[in-house]
């Protein structure tokens, strides 16, 4: 008979606490700087380097030991005694309020606008020229 325990699956860990917190793996994504799918296949692994567990706890807002310890047993009670006073009574409200692709779109249009304004800029010392030679 074999005692020895398995590991606990992180990538499962990371999933559920996620899905707790209210965030999507886009969003977390995002805050990492990591592809969704990326964070996907992280989601299925039942191992995960530690740097990127670190940078995944800070933006689920737990620690890595809590990811690493995490059960289902003990959530309810993890989250309801969790207390972050670096981060006032918004903590459990620490939530994507905006849609990330709208701030894409959003800067698209600015960084297009912007192109607009320095063609024009170009055709008007294109025309300036143009006239200055005429003028010779």
């Amino acid at each position: 008979m074999n005692t020895t325990t398995k590991p606990k699956h992180l990538g499962r860990n990371i999933s559920r606490i996620r899905e707790l917190r209210g965030i999507k793996q886009e969003a977390l994504a995002m805050a990492i700087g990591v592809s969704q799918q990326t964070i996907s296949n992280i989601e299925g692994s039942e191992s995960v380097d530690e740097d990127k567990l670190d940078l995944i706890a800070k933006e689920l807002g737990v620690t890595t030991d809590a990811i690493k310890s995490f059960s289902e047993e003990a959530a309810i009670n993890f989250f309801n005694t969790f207390n972050d006073s670096s981060q006032g009574s918004n903590f459990l409200n620490n939530q994507c309020t905006f849609n990330p692709l709208d701030k894409v779109v959003t800067l698209f249009e600015e960084k297009e606008k912007l192109y607009e304004r320095l063609l024009q800029a170009e055709k008007e010392k294109v025309a300036y020229l143009e006239k200055l030679l005429n003028n010779k």
